[in-house]
């Protein structure tokens, strides 16, 4: 894919999409703080508050960046980056957002996205990176990479080792755990202590802490 870079003198066009007010306020503050370090404007020429509202903004302005959050009303965000692609192919597009599930982010991720941050990302870092964007290289910020990583590891727990965590998050004891699965209560210990080894935490608060931050187990 051809990225358009544009001149020193012509304007960046940029389209909003985030269901917050705060939020949009703040990429309109982001972006002047852009402008002036880098003594290039960037011109934000349309806000969408729901999928497929930034769908149809992009369609129309086909404008060079994309400020998109992945969790508004309508569509997600993986049918929106898709649709995108189709409409504005050369649009870069930027993903802010406050999820944290490694499943989530790695469909985002691997959807081809232009750029990757938190909404608790230094704003300093965002402007930094615009310029690298612009000229058609790629930024996930590294915290994301790690949430990838954790959720690689989790993905290689065994069925078993699975049925342990979920009991152990329901405060079941080995001696009941073993009676329900039809095994040894040494048996129960070998697949604990091989799942927290995987999961790389100490005890039972411990696992129960990171199976909720990475979608493990339901949060109900």
């Amino acid at each position: 894919m051809t990225v358009h870079t544009p001149s020193h003198t012509e304007p960046v066009t940029v389209v909003i999409a985030d269901d917050h007010q705060i939020i949009r306020d703040a990429i309109d503050s982001l972006l002047a703080q852009a402008s002036e370090q880098f003594g290039h404007r960037y011109d934000r020429v349309a806000t969408a508050e729901d999928g497929l509202s930034a769908i149809a903004r992009v369609k129309a302005h086909k404008p060079a960046l994309l400020f998109l959050d992945i969790s508004m009303p309508m569509a997600s965000g993986v049918e929106i980056i898709h649709d995108i692609r189709r409409w504005s192919p050369e649009t870069r597009i930027i993903v802010f957002t406050g999820i944290t599930s490694p499943g989530l982010i790695a469909t985002v991720v691997e959807s081809g996205v232009d750029a990757l941050f938190s909404k608790g990302s230094p704003v300093a870092d965002m402007i930094d990176k615009l310029p690298l964007i612009l000229r058609g290289g790629r930024h996930i910020a590294p915290e994301f990479n790690d949430m990838i990583a954790r959720g690689k590891q989790a993905a290689t727990l065994t069925d078993r080792e699975r049925q342990i965590l979920n009991m152990v998050v329901s405060g079941k004891t080995n001696k009941e755990m073993a009676g329900v699965l039809n095994i040894s209560p040494k048996t129960v210990d070998k697949h604990r202590t091989s799942l927290m080894t995987k999961l790389d935490v100490h005890s039972a608060a411990q696992l129960m802490a990171r199976a909720l931050k990475d979608g493990l187990i339901d949060p109900t």
